[in-house]
């Protein structure tokens, strides 16, 4: 059965059984998958249009969305707030090694 607006607010006012039997009898919705087991907050965010273009093309290079890399900068961000920030152990090599030979300037 196909309803128009009007009439879904007349039934939904009217009360009783009659929009719940019309969702009852709606096709089963599939919803994504979460991408983590760790329960996740939605906020908003204002950005100049100029700053989201940036960090929009920023994703785009890594092959990510673009929320999760405003994740990745805001938990990389309170890491350097507490000192917990973990670094790869070829970004620790490669700083070894520039260090063990500076070039000349």
């Amino acid at each position: 059965m196909t309803m128009n607006r009007h009439d879904a607010t007349k039934y939904f006012h009217e009360g009783g059984d009659r929009l719940a039997d019309l969702i009852d009898e709606s096709q089963p919705v599939e919803l994504p998958t979460p991408d983590t087991d760790v329960p996740m907050v939605s906020r908003s965010v204002r950005l100049p249009l100029d700053t989201y273009e940036r960090v929009r093309a920023a994703a785009d290079a890594r092959g990510i969305g673009v929320t999760t890399l405003m994740r990745q900068w805001i938990e990389a961000g309170l890491a350097d707030l507490d000192d917990s920030a973990t670094v790869s152990l070829a970004d620790v090599r490669r700083a070894l090694a520039a260090l063990a030979h500076p070039t000349a300037a």
